[in-house]
């Protein structure tokens, strides 16, 4: 690499984010071996905070050096016994890219639709447990549920998924991803009678890919133990244990990991709630540009749902004609803002701002900045300045949490 790009390119895609100064500090020490105590002390330290951030006080942790993927990977072959089934209800690109990946597997899946802009059909999740039900043998033995699909910036109601699952009296697990979430949003795992949650590195925990997880309770537990699918490197049981390399199946990533404690010491030292309240109002500032430039025609909120967009990233659709993807180069090209695009069935009709993780009021200005002057330079129609609208609802937002008013700005 010999280019030099005088100050910062802009990282604004919904993972891999932005990584904190501690972070890169934390990976820039030397690896140590596997009989140092510091080794055990960091991997304590790791579990121990992402159960505090997922909101349980039982799950056990088990990390394996892989993305989201492999974790989806670790939940399909230790909760679905050959003949079992997961219920995966529709979210977009990623329910439907799990889905896919469940059946390649050679598990059966059962999908529920989805609507392009509209949250999950929560009563399509009940319906098809209820029929499951209805033979006197079921055979669904998980819901595997998207919480943030990146894909089309929308966020799902696990409360209302749970209730659809009690409604129906059907005993299935509940199997939340929580990659795009943990970090961002609140959760409660045991509240909330989640039986597996999936994470990974690169998001709301400020680190690079490499480390995919899951926290799993009891119940989900009992159900791997009891599966006779073959499987070792996923295999949750072979994983709980106290050394180190049992815990990893071999050598952790110890540099990864050594980031990830000092991310998450950095979301503690923060405070949550303050973490869950910065992303909501950067997301909030997003979305009030997005609003502004909406009223050009040419571009608009992709999730018409205002309720249900993701405070970790906001997609974007374009108008008939309008290419997506020259504007995401443009931002990068001339302005020196990544943004992701579209995926799957929404490559060319959508690009993507990221606004989680480590990221500052200022940083996303920047950014709407960038991507309002690639919508500028490429001549697509914006109705209002969408950076001045941004600016406006922080300062309403600040003004308000500096007065102690309650309520989101508008």
């Amino acid at each position: 690499m010999t280019e030099h790009l005088p100050g910062l390119r802009f990282l604004h895609s919904p993972g891999p984010t932005h990584l904190p100064d501690a972070v890169i500090a934390a990976m820039a020490r030397q690896p140590m071996d596997l009989a140092d105590p510091r080794v055990a002390a960091t991997l304590a330290a790791c579990e121990a905070g992402v159960r505090r951030l997922a909101g349980t006080a039982a799950a056990q942790p088990i990390f394996f050096i892989a993305n989201g993927h492999g974790a989806w990977e670790a939940v399909v072959q230790n909760l679905l016994a050959p003949d079992a089934l997961a219920l995966v209800p529709g979210t977009g690109h990623f329910s439907e890219s799990w889905a896919r990946q469940t059946e390649a597997l050679g598990r059966g899946v059962v999908r529920t639709p989805w609507t392009e802009g509209e949250p999950m059909d929560v009563d399509a999740v009940e319906a098809a447990l209820r029929a499951d039900l209805s033979g006197g043998r079921h055979r669904i033995a998980a819901v595997f549920m998207v919480h943030t699909d990146t894909a089309s910036g929308t966020t799902h109601s696990i409360d209302a998924v749970r209730a659809a699952m009690d409604a129906a009296g059907h005993p299935a697990l509940l199997v939340v991803d929580a990659v795009a979430s943990l970090g961002a949003a609140p959760l409660a795992m045991d509240a909330q009678r989640i039986d597996v949650l999936v994470g990974a590195s690169q998001k709301g925990l400020m680190l690079p890919p490499g480390v995919g997880f899951t926290l799993v309770n009891a119940a989900a537990m009992a159900v791997a133990a009891a599966n006779p699918t073959p499987r070792f490197y996923w295999d949750w049981v072979l994983r709980v244990g106290e050394m180190p390399y049992q815990k990893f199946c071999g050598t952790p990533p110890l540099t990864l990991m050594a980031g990830m404690e000092a991310g998450l010491a950095l979301l503690f030292a923060e405070g949550l709630e303050a973490v869950f309240a910065r992303h909501r109002r950067l997301a909030g500032a997003v979305q009030a540009a997005v609003a502004a430039w909406a009223d050009g025609g040419a571009v608009d909120f992709f999730c018409r749902v205002p309720a249900a967009r993701s405070v970790s990233v906001t997609a974007i659709s374009t108008a008939p004609g309008v290419d997506a993807d020259a504007i995401r180069r443009t931002a990068r090209e001339a302005f020196d803002v990544s943004i992701a695009g579209g995926l799957g069935p929404l490559a060319g009709r959508v690009f993507r701002i990221g606004h989680l993780g480590d990221l500052s009021a200022p940083m996303v200005l920047g950014a709407l900045g960038g991507v309002q002057a690639a919508l500028q330079q490429l001549r697509i129609p914006i109705g209002r300045d969408g950076v001045a609208a941004a600016v406006d609802y922080l300062a309403l937002d600040s003004a308000r949490a500096t007065s102690g008013t309650r309520g989101e700005p508008r």
